[in-house]
C-alpha cells in the first residue's frame, strides 16, 4: 500500500526528519511541507494537491488548527483533525471541555484584566502560575512567589502583549515535576516523568528538564483512553500533575516533541505514528 504524505510545519526538526523517515519505511512517501506557503481555498487544496493524508506538525499557536480546518475541507484526512487541535491550542477552551467531560484539571482562574488578575491572586494562595493561554513549550510562562512583584509581572503583559496573549490562566505552582503521556491513536505508548533541571523551574523539555520512563499505571492508560475519546484518535502529548488526590490533566499538546520520551522510554514513537497514518489510509 502506497500513500503521499505531507508533514506540515513550520519548520522542519528533529521529530519530523525522524517521522518523514518513519514513514518512508513503511512503504509511503513523505515530505515536509512548510505550513506559510499553502495558499489553500474552499475549491483549491494550494499546496496540498496530490496529497493523500496530512500530519499537522504546526507549532503555531493558532495555525494548525486553521490549515486543518481547511484541509478537511479538500477532503484529505489529517492528524489531529481540525477540532482537535482547535481545542489544544486554546488551554481555556481546552480545560472547559475536560472539565465538562468530568476529567481532572487543575484549579485556576482566567485572567484577562488587572483587576482579575488582583483578584486570582487574592484568592488562591503562592506560588502561583501565570501563563498564557495561547502558547507553548514553556515559554512566557512566569512563576509569582511573591505578592509584590506580581503586579509589575502583570505590566508587561498588559503593555506589550497583544490582544490575544493578554488572556491568561493563574494556577497553582504544582511543583518542579511533571509526567507526560504519549498518545498515538487511542492508546498510552510511552509515560516519563519530567524534573526540572535545577537552574530552571520549569521542566519542558525545551527549556531543559530531566526525565526518565515511569510504569504504564493504570490510571495514566485511563486518562489517555479517555483524552483520545474525547478528542478522537490521533496524536497527542498529555501533560499531568500528580497530586494527593491523583493526577490532573495540565495541557494536551496536538504537535508534541516526543524526542525526549522516546530517548527516556525506547519506544520508537515515528513507527508507532507511522503506522497510524497506515491505518487511517486503508
Amino acid at each position: 500500500m502506497g500513500g503521499r504524505i505531507a508533514v506540515v510545519a513550520d519548520r522542519i526538526s528533529w521529530e519530523e526528519r525522524q517521522l518523514i523517515k518513519a514513514l518512508e519505511e513503511l512503504g509511503l512517501q513523505a515530505e515536509w511541507v512548510n505550513d506559510e506557503s499553502l495558499c489553500l481555498g474552499p475549491q483549491n487544496s494550494g499546496g496540498l494537491s496530490g496529497y493523500d493524508l496530512v500530519v499537522v506538525r504546526s507549532r503555531s499557536y493558532t495555525r494548525g488548527g486553521l490549515l486543518a480546518a481547511m484541509t478537511a475541507t479538500a477532503g484529505i484526512p489529517t492528524v489531529n483533525s481540525a477540532p482537535a487541535i482547535q481545542a489544544c491550542e486554546n488551554k481555556l477552551a481546552l480545560r472547559c471541555l475536560l472539565q465538562q467531560a468530568g476529567m481532572p484539571v487543575p484549579d485556576f482562574r482566567l485572567v484577562v484584566s488587572r483587576d482579575d488578575f488582583k483578584t486570582a491572586i487574592a484568592q488562591m494562595p503562592l506560588p502561583l502560575v501565570l501563563k498564557p493561554t495561547f502558547g507553548g513549550m514553556g515559554r512566557r510562562v512566569h512563576l509569582i512567589r511573591e505578592t509584590d512583584t506580581a503586579q509589575s509581572l502583570y505590566d508587561y503583559i498588559e503593555d506589550l502583549g497583544h490582544a490575544f496573549e493578554q488572556a491568561c490562566l493563574v494556577e497553582p505552582y504544582q511543583g518542579d515535576r511533571s509526567v507526560r503521556c504519549f498518545v498515538v491513536g487511542r492508546r498510552m505508548v510511552a509515560a516519563a516523568e519530567f524534573v526540572s533541571d535545577g537552574d530552571e523551574w520549569r521542566n519542558n523539555a525545551a527549556v531543559g528538564s530531566r526525565q526518565r520512563p515511569i510504569r504504564h499505571e493504570p490510571e495514566l492508560e485511563l486518562i489517555a483512553e479517555e483524552v483520545a475519546g474525547l478528542l478522537g484518535d490521533g496524536v497527542y502529548g498529555i501533560d499531568l500533575f500528580a497530586t494527593s488526590a491523583g493526577y490532573v490533566i495540565n495541557e494536551v499538546n496536538h504537535a508534541p516533541g516526543f524526542r525526549a520520551v522516546a530517548k527516556a522510554t525506547g519506544v520508537d514513537i515515528p513507527a508507532r505514528i507511522g503506522r497510524l497514518v497506515q491505518e487511517i489510509l486503508r
